[in-house]
């Protein structure tokens, strides 16, 4: 088990903490992915994630294109599941992961 998938196996269900939190780690903790996020288009609703207010969400596509090919398909090897059921879990996942990992719209910076 990581290190988040206590944390958030509770809010976004087991899988999906087992693929956020290989997120988290392969991109070296949550300031990472969320650099990562921000770098590759998603500024403004990776920001509504981190901030108090409401969650912008996020398309398939969009974070197809944040993540690229390769973590995706990666990603979706280990967990046994196709790609875009990837995508599509991910995109309900992510934003609620991002926003209780970010308490107070601060990123931790370890």
């Amino acid at each position: 088990m990581g290190m988040f998938d206590g944390i958030l196996g509770g809010i976004v269900g087991a899988e999906m903490a087992t693929a956020v939190n290989h997120l988290i780690e392969q991109h070296g903790g949550v300031s990472g992915i969320v650099s990562q996020l921000q770098q590759n288009g998603l500024g403004n609703t990776v920001k509504s994630w981190v901030g108090t207010g409401p969650n912008q969400p996020v398309s398939t596509d969009q974070l197809h294109k944040a993540l690229g090919a390769d973590t995706v398909s990666q990603l979706a090897a280990k967990l046994g599941i196709n790609p875009q059921d990837l995508l599509a879990k991910l995109s309900q996942a992510l934003p609620t992961a991002i926003d209780k990992l970010t308490p107070g719209g601060t990123v931790p910076t370890s």
